[in-house]
């Protein structure tokens, strides 16, 4: 009399394919949905197989009958007609269904969907920014579906095809330019705007007035993460321009590194350069250092330590934080520049306290012999740009006396 109970079988396949739990509400089943669905959609490249399967969970789940039945016997429950049967319309139709359109239209099965273009943008950000991690909050305008029309352009959802264009949304117009010689031009159609399709002036939509589309205001909320680089893109899925029969684009940010005063980045690690006097280079040094995230580093030689000009350090683990890692740092490398006194002169008993301290590398040690042998030079300061230019506009004064000279009249004596 009372039949035979169904077998339990699995019941979260469908809430894993759309990636969320058994709790989840209506509107977060539609929200999952919409996102997996813009990625995967074949327009966009996107895998079919999974395009498909992501429109039969949503039917299922989205229907408070069928999402009971699945949830107390499974997907076989489903199959063998307990209850609502599987899933009736095409992925393409449950897309469209979503984003406007409706089930079992005769225009819209099977139809398919113009892929919107993207909307780039870049976005500046500093170092410190990338170091750190931040967020900005940016307003933009872009076109949605109408609410009232749901994208229709009429009120009673219907339009027929464009008289002036035949549906093609063009028109194409013939002129003379010649003898037997006639030229076609392609414009787009003025009656429909290049829709293809007549809204008659009673049936407009009041709210869009037949456009489809209507203006709205969002702010967007980026997130920089810690570690992101130059020229990284933050992309915000189906957020571009929406339109009528199309798969909406995404609103993508391109992160414009600012170049810094100070530090200089290559991958996961800092560079910078700091200049010693050259007492601080022989005798030793100690200074703060000022870090992208307001820390001050002690930085400091070793005892008796002699620094080289153009010599490098570096500190582990105070470089960039790797992105998506961020408790892993790279390197921080500092070279240091070796600032000499800009004048002035030793005293002969200076010279020789010195030259006790540092030892004498020479090789080029002179013999008194030697010594008397050779002529004595003074040595003066030069700059070699200033040489440099000089010789050139030498150069250049010699070439031009040359096509003067070269230039003039030439006569030839003849003998009588």
């Amino acid at each position: 009399m009372f039949g035979r109970a169904p077998k339990r079988s699995d019941n979260t396949k469908y809430y894993e394919i759309l990636g969320v739990s058994k709790s989840s509400s209506q509107d977060e089943l539609k929200k999952a949905y919409k996102k997996a669905a813009m990625k995967n959609h074949p327009d966009k490249g996107g895998d079919p197989e999974k395009f498909k399967e992501l429109a039969q969970a949503y039917e299922v789940l989205s229907d408070p009958e069928k999402r009971e039945m699945y949830d107390q016997y499974g997907e076989d429950a489903l199959k063998d007609g307990m209850g609502p049967g599987s899933s009736s319309h095409s992925p393409f139709e449950i897309f469209e269904h979503l984003f406007g359109g409706g089930f079992g239209g005769g225009n819209s099965r099977g139809r398919r969907q113009k892929t919107g273009e993207d909307v780039v943008h870049s976005l500046k950000v500093s170092l410190e920014d990338l170091y750190n991690g931040t967020s900005k909050k940016l307003s933009r305008s872009r076109n949605v579906l109408c609410p009232n029309c749901k994208g229709k352009g009429s009120k009673s959802g219907a339009s027929g095809t464009c008289y002036g264009c035949r549906g093609s949304g063009v028109k194409i117009s013939t002129r003379q330019i010649g003898l037997g010689m006639i030229q076609q031009m392609q414009h787009v159609c003025p009656e429909c705007k290049g829709s293809g399709e007549f809204i008659s002036e009673r049936d407009r939509c009041m709210l869009c007035k037949g456009n489809k589309v209507t203006k709205e205001k969002k702010v967007l909320e980026v997130y920089v993460e810690k570690g992101m680089k130059h020229d990284q893109k933050i992309v915000f899925e189906g957020e571009a321009d929406e339109a009528p029969d199309t798969v909406t684009g995404d609103y993508i940010f391109v992160l414009q590194q600012k170049e810094h005063p100070k530090f200089k980045r290559n991958y996961d690690d800092l560079f910078v350069e700091h200049t010693l006097s050259l007492t601080e280079a022989l005798c030793g040094f100690q200074f703060a250092l000022t870090h992208l995230d307001g820390r001050r580093l002690l930085i400091k030689s070793n005892l008796g330590e002699v620094v080289k000009p153009g010599q490098n350090k570096a500190i582990n683990d105070e470089g960039m934080p790797h992105h998506q890692r961020p408790f892993m740092k790279g390197r921080l490398y500092i070279q240091f520049n070796v600032e000499f006194p800009d004048s002035g002169f030793l005293s002969l008993d200076q010279c020789r306290t010195i030259e006790t301290i540092l030892p004498c590398k020479s090789t080029n040690q002179i013999t008194p012999m030697e010594l008397e042998e050779c002529e004595e030079t003074t040595l003066r300061d030069v700059s070699i740009e200033e040489q440099m230019r000089r010789k050139q506009q030498q150069r250049q004064k010699e070439a031009y006396d040359e096509d003067d000279d070269s230039s003039g009249p030439q006569v030839q004596c003849a003998q009588q």
